[in-house]
């Protein structure tokens, strides 16, 4: 099997996963979790490995700073995050390759069609320590209106020959109408530090 096949199939073994997680996200707006609940950010493989828990760190980081290069409309710094052969979108026609998807996001990138905030809450470092998933809460707002919705975004990164951390295959959940209290709940869990796993 290729390497990026085993990729993907990591990608489809991780979906129901992305759900469950999603449902607990839900909670968070509505009230605690249930007692015995994983805590947001805990790696689901806690191997005390110190290089796994780098590289778990590594990619917090660079999600950190994907959604930076969106807040701040920096064009060149999202692309460098962007594997060249990324496909987006993957649960429907994916968009494949970083300009096609840079292109696609220019209006995201700028702001002009949608604000959109997003951090991580999930890493986990797997398979041969070169691809790790991540996963947290997506926060929409409409610049016309200013209407909010929030969702959650599943992405899977891979070290590049470069040694760099890129995004190779990115996805979500559906967003839904947000109120007030979903958008402060979303920004009461955000969190810059790496957790330890």
């Amino acid at each position: 099997m290729t390497h990026f096949r085993c990729i993907a199939l990591s990608i489809a073994l991780a979906m129901p996963s992305l759900v469950a997680i999603a449902s607990g996200h839900e909670e968070l707006a509505s009230g605690p979790a249930a007692p015995g609940a994983s805590e947001p950010g805990a790696s689901d493989t806690a191997t005390g490995d110190p290089a796994a828990q780098a590289s778990r760190c590594q990619v917090w980081q660079r999600e950190l700073d994907f959604a930076r290069s969106v807040a701040s409309h920096d064009r060149a710094a999202f692309a460098a995050l962007v594997h060249p052969r990324a496909a987006f979108g993957v649960s429907r026609k994916p968009t494949l390759g970083r300009e096609a998807i840079v292109a696609e996001w220019q209006g995201i990138i700028d702001g002009s069609a949608l604000k959109l905030e997003w951090y991580p809450d999930v890493v986990t470092v797997g398979g041969d320590g070169d691809t790790a998933y991540s996963s947290g809460p997506a926060l929409y707002q409409d610049p016309k209106t200013g209407a909010y919705r929030h969702g959650r975004f599943g992405s899977v990164w891979q070290r590049d020959t470069d040694g760099a951390w890129r995004v190779i295959f990115d996805d979500g959940l559906k967003p839904q109408p947000a109120d007030a209290a979903a958008v402060q709940a979303f920004h009461n869990g955000r969190r810059g530090d790496c957790p330890a796993g």
